[in-house]
This record gives C-alpha cells, sequence and structure tokens, in this order.
C-alpha cells in the first residue's frame, strides 16, 4: 500500500480468493477508462440482427417471385431475419393450399443460405414464415 501511494496510484486486488491474494499497482481511472472505450469498441462491431418483412400474394407472378426473392436472399446476406408473409384477400381464402405451396417454393428456393425459424402459420387471413440465415 506503500508502495501505490508513492507511486501515486491505486492498490488493486486482483485475485482475492489465492493465497496470497494478488494485487496489482495502477491507476484505477485509467483502466477503467480504458475498459469502458474497450466495452464500448465491441459494442459496435456486433450486428444487431433485424427481422425484414417481405410482402407476396398467392398468386405472384414469376418476374415479382424473382425479384423478391433476390431481396430475401440479400437480406440473409446481410445476417438479417426475413418474415415472408402472404396476404388472402376475398376468394382467396378459399385456396390456402396456393399460399401453402408458395411458402415451401420459398423455403426450397434458399435451402442452402437459410434455415426455417418459424414453419409456414395461418393467422387471419396472412400465412407467414420467418427463415434466419444458415450459420457458416
Amino acid at each position: 500500500m506503500e508502495l501505490a501511494a508513492e507511486a501515486g496510484m491505486d492498490l488493486v486486488e486482483i485475485s482475492p480468493n489465492n493465497n496470497p491474494p494478488i494485487c496489482k499497482i495502477l491507476d484505477l481511472g485509467k483502466y477503467k477508462y480504458q475498459a469502458q472505450k474497450k466495452a464500448s469498441e465491441q459494442r459496435k462491431k456486433q450486428k444487431v440482427q433485424e427481422v425484414k418483412e417481405i410482402k407476396m400474394r398467392p398468386n405472384i407472378d414469376t418476374h415479382d417471385y424473382e425479384t423478391k426473392m433476390k431481396a430475401v436472399v440479400k437480406f440473409l446476406g446481410e445476417g438479417d431475419k426475413v418474415k415472408v408473409t402472404l396476404r388472402f384477400r376475398g376468394r382467396e381464402m378459399a385456396h390456402l393450399e396456393l399460399g401453402m405451396d408458395l411458402l415451401n417454393k420459398v423455403k426450397e428456393d434458399i435451402a442452402e443460405i437459410s434455415k426455417v425459424e418459424s414453419h409456414p402459420k395461418l393467422e387471419g387471413r396472412q400465412m407467414m414464415m420467418v427463415v434466419t440465415p444458415a450459420k457458416t
């Protein structure tokens, strides 16, 4: 403690459980500041996973489907989750199998770059499925 006082620094107990306890002479304020900076840098580098939504209709045309799939692939490549939503209107509700077929086609088309988090399910007039990027 005297050595730390002479040096104008603090005596910090590193490992109190050892026999004898391990202590270090350092500037505590500077140490805390550096630890805070390091934690802040790590927060900046981490990717926050967002949920992007792609909306489709059961009788979507092939070109429109391909355009939507390009967007899905882009979102998955960026590391985001993708929620594929199918909206049924009017008499389309009588043909739910068309929507299920379309979502299964989406699932097959992106099978190598993603995995299904929640399988297709019907909620009211919407059928939805959530896919996440596959861990490589």
